[in-house]
């Protein structure tokens, strides 16, 4: 037996289990990217011929990867939401970003710099690769299928698919912002880098990511929907992979363009959505992502399972263990919770939305990027043992809990009488009415 051999092997049953275990855990106190993470571990203590995993010494490859599977998850969930972008109808996402996510970023930099006694651009390093939520590992608590009827998802939902969607490229200026106090102060603090950061990583690439993506997904929500040449019109085609084609070609435009791919991406989603809000084919090209998605997620949880069995967590210290966890139960959900005082959310659901800020693949991201830019005070196996603990502890708290919790409550709403503005659906209805469109 080689190591070929067995990679194959676990390839095919990898591919196999991707497909049945969603409909296996759903509801259950368990979720596929659990499954697959405890699974890496478990194989990986087996006295088997196996690749060694080491994200330190294999870098590049991990960004690359990582990068593939982020942007083809904001995809995913930008054409999954059916509510059209608006002040007050995005109200929830809009407060999740503009509040929620600057406290959590400031909470967790001044929590590393005091707990862990890190210099202040490693602080703000840590800070910004965990300010992300994520949009590959929350699929018990996003919102489904495109329907036809904004009224269809539920807010919980919308917020915190919406919320990963558009954070995933915002915690870009974060990023740059440690890289370029990394380079300007070493293990010290200065100011001096903060007026070209605002005025290019903020300014400049949040404004070419948007604009880009916008344009991108105009030009290809009239290509599919608006030819009168049904050869040239692809929503005639009904082939999925096209989904994959408008991912690729709004994130290299935007990168091209100096702006921030991923957000270009999930904008880009959003206006297809735009073009043609009730078509089936939006059913065609999520179903595909979603599958896509779902392999990508499996190979990687596989293989940071493998990395944690092969001593990944050996650098980890129980301060920053105490970093991660104060992140997971105490920052982000008093953050969250901050951010959506006045919002149409109360009671659970408020609790909800704040408490499931899933860290995940965007976090192994970041870190491996920023990485790659400038070499920061603090030894990488470490930076690379807290952020994979954050990690393996938002699978295992988020993973055990989402299905419960939203299923309680969906039998809560259902339960409950309908809303006379007819604003928040169950989130479930009219799952499946845009496939004929």
């Amino acid at each position: 037996m080689t190591i070929s051999d067995a990679v194959f092997a676990w390839l095919g049953g990898g591919a196999l289990l991707a497909a049945v275990l969603p409909r296996v855990v759903a509801g259950r106190p368990l979720s596929l990217p659990l499954v697959f993470l405890v699974a890496g571990i478990g194989v990986y203590l087996l006295p088997l011929p196996l690749p060694v995993i080491d994200p330190v010494a294999d870098r590049l490859l991990v960004e690359h990867v990582t990068e593939i599977c982020v942007i083809v998850a904001l995809m995913g969930a930008g054409l999954a939401l059916n509510r059209p972008v608006g002040r007050r109808r995005w109200a929830s996402t809009w407060r999740l970003l503009g509040i929620t996510m600057p406290l959590t970023v400031l909470a967790t930099g001044l929590t590393a710099w005091w707990l862990l006694d890190w210099p202040p651009a490693a602080a703000l390093l840590l800070a910004a690769v965990l300010a992300p939520t994520d949009p590959v590992l929350a699929s018990e608590v996003r919102v489904g299928e495109p329907t036809e009827d904004e009224h269809d998802e539920d807010e919980v939902r919308f917020a915190l698919t919406s919320e990963a969607g558009l954070n995933d490229g915002l915690a870009f200026p974060v990023t740059y912002a440690a890289v370029a106090l990394a380079a300007a102060a070493g293990s010290g603090w200065s100011a001096e880098w903060t007026g070209g950061w605002a005025a290019l990583d903020v300014g400049f690439r949040c404004g070419v990511g948007v604009l880009s993506g916008w344009l991108v997904g105009r030009l290809l929500g009239w290509l599919f929907f608006r030819p009168r040449s049904p050869v040239l019109r692809l929503s005639e085609h009904r082939e999925g992979f096209v989904a994959l084609g408008a991912t690729f070609l709004s994130y290299g435009v935007t990168e091209l363009l100096g702006g921030y791919g991923f957000l270009a991406v999930f904008v880009t989603a959003c206006a297809i959505r735009a073009a043609e809000r009730a078509h089936g084919f939006h059913n065609v090209l999520h179903d595909f992502v979603e599958q896509v998605e779902r392999l990508f997620t499996a190979v990687l949880l596989f293989v940071l399972g493998a990395f944690i069995a092969l001593g990944g967590l050996a650098a980890l210290t129980w301060q920053g263990a105490v970093t991660s966890l104060a992140l997971l139960v105490v920052i982000r959900p008093l953050s969250g919770w901050a951010g959506l005082l006045g919002s149409r959310l109360r009671g659970q659901e408020r609790w909800v939305v704040a408490g499931y800020g899933i860290r995940g693949i965007g976090s192994l991201y970041y870190l491996a990027y920023a990485l790659g830019q400038h070499a920061f005070p603090v030894p990488q196996r470490e930076l690379w043992a807290v952020v994979t603990f954050t990690v393996l502890a938002s699978v295992i708290l988020h993973g055990v809990t989402a299905g419960p919790v939203v299923t309680r409550l969906d039998r809560l709403r259902t339960a409950a009488p309908p809303p006379s503005d007819g604003t928040v659906g169950d989130g479930r209805t009219g799952a499946r009415r845009g496939r004929d469109g």
